[in-house]
């Protein structure tokens, strides 16, 4: 049994994609980070949502996944609002940035980390269309106000899962994933 310490829908799909044999279990937890590069801040925000989870169940194989846009040198989460969305998007429009997926497998008290990353190009969309995008509702929820399966990106490098949010390659290559 694997436990996805995660309330996305996103994830739970990706999730169904390698194994049947899940549950999900919210992660009770305050998402800080102390880290200041992309990598290591949605790693560490994995490892925290894992360890939330794997406290309880400690003899399961417990999954936490974070994922962080960066560009130019600063990281994008989840918008606070939608004139945020707005913002974030309007940022983004046309431009290419990087998206970052942290995952940590804890199991019997052993731990895995690893990250993977995508280079994403946005599609240019007028003001009017940003706005239809975020008053759809969609973009309310992921980290850099986009979900790339909303047709909203224009090309990308790298696992399409993991702009999803869940780097499905990165999992299943990771050695607690193979012992389970």
């Amino acid at each position: 049994m694997v436990i996805l310490a995660s309330t996305s829908p996103r994830r739970r799909e990706l999730l169904a994609r390698l194994t049947r044999d899940f549950a999900i279990q919210p992660p009770e937890v305050e998402e800080k980070t102390t880290k200041n590069r992309p990598s290591d801040v949605c790693m560490q925000l994995a490892r925290i949502k894992a360890e939330s989870v794997a406290a309880k169940h400690p003899h399961e194989l417990v999954l936490g996944c974070d994922t962080v846009v960066f560009f130019r040198g600063s990281l994008i989460g989840k918008p606070k609002d939608r004139a945020d969305a707005v913002n974030i998007l309007s940022t983004l429009n046309g431009k290419f940035h990087y998206v970052y997926s942290g995952v940590c497998l804890i199991k019997d008290g052993r731990e895995e980390k690893a990250y993977a990353v995508s280079r994403v190009k946005m599609k240019k969309m007028s003001l009017r269309e940003v706005e239809e995008y975020v008053d759809s509702g969609s973009p309310m929820d992921k980290a850099g106000a986009y979900g790339v399966q909303d047709g909203v990106v224009e090309r990308y490098d790298g696992e399409y899962e993991n702009i999803m949010g869940l780097p499905l390659k990165l999992i299943g290559g990771m050695e607690l994933w193979k012992e389970r």
